[in-house]
């Protein structure tokens, strides 16, 4: 939470230069009016400035996805962060042309973007939802492409009866390949190793 106590000859004029300064919007801020502006006598004896106090006390959603278009713009990306706010996550969906510097190899850079998010947002507010950090809808192709690998394997280990490593993932999408095959008849899955290099062994149920 920042506030800023500004003086003005209006208390509009005093409420602008506080918000310039936080560097928020009107909508974003809570405004109190300290004093109420007076001419004085004349218009000249005893006149008095307005005085207000602003205050910004942002959410994670609001500092979230100021912070990725700050990040973004940093690196002279133009983007669009569309918000979607579920029970326990506050999904944040980056938009824009030429984004696959934010996804980087496998999804690292973004996994890392959103580790440094949550990081961030967890200073400002003691909302418990976590935030959820996709690009251009990547996450959701990445997880269907796991699905169709899960099931793939899974018939393979079925088959044969030999158990299959697969390369190191993510906790998010570790637990995608677990839910996957958590019903399946045929296999068991569980994770091995520390991480970053922690991955999901499928075997065949005895």
């Amino acid at each position: 939470m920042r506030s800023v106590e500004k003086r003005g000859r209006s208390v509009e004029e005093a409420v602008g230069m506080a918000l310039a300064e936080l560097g928020v919007d009107r909508e974003e801020a809570r405004v109190e009016v300290l004093e109420e502006p007076s001419k004085g006598l004349f218009g000249l004896i005893g006149a008095k400035e307005a005085r207000v106090l602003v205050t910004w006390a942002p959410g994670k959603q609001e500092v979230a996805e100021r912070l990725v278009r700050e990040i973004a713009g940093a690196m002279g990306l133009v983007v669009q962060v569309v918000a979607r706010v579920e029970e326990d996550y506050i999904h944040l969906d980056v938009q824009g042309p030429d984004l696959a510097v934010l996804i980087g190899r496998h999804g690292q850079t973004l996994e890392a973007l959103q580790y440094l998010v949550n990081l961030a947002v967890s200073r400002v507010s003691d909302e418990r939802r976590r935030v959820l950090l996709d690009v251009e809808g990547y996450r959701r192709r990445r997880e269907e492409t796991l699905q169709r690998l899960a099931a793939r394997l899974a018939e393979q280990v079925r088959r044969s009866g030999q158990s299959v490593a697969l390369e190191p993932m993510s906790a998010h999408e570790r637990r995608v390949i677990h839910v996957t095959l958590q019903d399946h008849p045929g296999v068991t899955t569980r994770s091995e190793g520390e991480e970053p290099y922690r991955k999901i062994v499928i075997s065949a149920k005895k």
